[in-house]
């Protein structure tokens, strides 16, 4: 697969391991050996961006914000997740530029960029908040927190209630104009957890809402707007699977686009977990002739942008 620019989407998996303690020291150690994997990457010639997810970490600095409330202001949630865009990307961007080093590119520049994503004020999502954030509660302390907080309040899964917000669809990068002018010399970190959703007021003037955006269909757009060759999305598997985890299970090297449709009509791919990296590469795919979405795990990422390995979704015209 011959290309060059290569916009990569990162997994939870990317930034802490299962069993590790939630430390900011361990997420470091698990970023290290991620910004090995993609180091490689850049020194095999391909022009790279980076996007990754914030679940766990936005999670936990709002907790910590709800916890302290009683000595200082409680944060809003878009400003937890600009703090996450923060403190994950200064990981990644130290952890790169040390990768990067040790290849013999240590010349390229790496920065993470706080990045807002416009969404629609319209959205579905907005009436129907699905996206679970935070800690779990009983029943008499989320409604406490529905009375006090205006916060949506649902039962998850019989484990508890926790909070749920809006995941409206990403619309427009704020700050495209600045990652196309870093591009050619930069390494650029960028839309954090899908990026901090804003609304566009009709005086232009952004506000930030309490929402979560898909980092897969963030990264898309990413990959769409600035003319990528691949949107590269990291998960947990090599490839992509149908009748995933039955006796029948089937490994896709590659899909077209009417095969994946048709995939994700039969609900092949559950909700919250492959279905949006699927129908992320499905829009990638459709956006213009001759584009390629690679579904692959981290250690496999190299050898999938080199065609040997992961899940290469085509439009098979």
């Amino acid at each position: 697969m011959e290309t060059k620019k290569v916009v990569i989407a990162l997994g939870g998996n990317a930034l802490e391991e299962k069993g590790k303690p939630s430390t900011a020291e361990s997420q470091l150690s698990v970023v290290k050996k991620t910004a090995e994997k993609l180091a490689k990457i850049s020194a095999a010639g391909f022009e790279i961006a980076i996007v990754h997810g914030n679940g766990p970490q936005v999670g936990r600095i709002l907790l910590a914000s709800e916890t302290a409330h009683n000595v200082t202001p409680k944060m809003p949630f878009d400003v937890c997740g600009a703090m996450s865009q923060g403190y994950i990307g200064y990981h990644i961007q130290q952890a790169m530029k040390a990768a990067l080093n040790r290849e013999g590119r240590g010349d390229i520049p790496v920065v993470s960029l706080v990045t807002q994503v416009v969404v629609d004020e319209k959205d579905d999502a907005f009436q129907n908040p699905t996206k679970p954030i935070g800690i779990f509660y009983s029943k008499e302390e989320a409604e406490k927190l529905e009375q006090e907080s205006g916060y949506v309040m649902k039962e998850d899964a019989g484990r508890g209630y926790r909070r749920v917000v809006p995941s409206p669809k990403p619309k427009e990068i704020v700050e495209f104009e600045t990652l196309k002018r870093l591009w050619d010399s930069t390494i650029v970190i960028l839309c954090g957890g899908g990026g901090v959703p804003v609304i566009k007021r009709p005086d232009g003037i952004l506000e930030g809402v309490a929402a979560v955006i898909d980092k897969d269909l963030a990264a898309g757009l990413v990959a769409q707007s600035i003319g990528a060759d691949v949107l590269m999305i990291l998960t947990e598997v090599e490839r992509v699977s149908i009748h995933f985890r039955q006796p029948d299970q089937q490994d896709l090297p590659e899909m077209t686009i009417a095969e994946a449709e048709k995939y994700m009509d039969e609900e092949e791919f559950a909700p919250g977990s492959m279905l949006p990296k699927v129908q992320a590469a499905v829009e990638f795919v459709k956006s213009k002739e001759g584009r390629v979405a690679v579904i692959t795990s981290l250690d496999k990422a190299l050898e999938a942008l080199e065609g040997k390995a992961g899940t290469k979704v085509v439009s098979g015209k």
